[in-house]
């Protein structure tokens, strides 16, 4: 299993070469592993931060996908949705106090999620605003 410090620790592996996408990259995973490492009302705190976090990431990604006419926009998009749908359903659930499938989802899941992400869809996106 791929840990959120161990996609920080080898963080050159998710370099795009484009500094917007990898500062944005590099604080995602920071606040995921600020948020795995807490507990209680910091965790849900942390959380929330996070999937603000991720909402504004994808916003800005999307944005530049549309500004420069990405082909693959809708793909990439629907991925994006998917994990903020999730993001989503877990802020539900810690506003009732249920914090322990959030924890094991941003230990065991997202971090495999940002991996594949990264490498594939990211990758592609920052090729092609290189050529635009």
């Amino acid at each position: 299993m791929l840990s959120t410090q161990q996609l920080l620790d080898d963080f050159a592996a998710y370099t795009l070469g484009d500094k917007a996408m990898d500062d944005t990259h590099q604080a995602f995973l920071q606040l995921c592993l600020t948020t795995v490492q807490a507990d209680g009302p910091e965790f849900v705190k942390h959380f929330q931060a996070l999937f603000e976090h991720t909402h504004q990431h994808f916003a800005e990604e999307e944005a530049r996908m549309l500004t420069s006419v990405y082909p693959a926009y809708a793909e990439h998009r629907a991925d994006h949705q998917r994990i903020l749908g999730d993001m989503n359903r877990f802020c539900q659930r810690l506003s009732l106090g249920r914090t322990a499938m959030a924890k094991a989802w941003l230990k065991e899941s997202l971090p495999a999620w940002f991996d594949v992400h990264a490498k594939t869809m990211d990758s592609a996106l920052a090729a092609h605003l290189k050529n635009h």
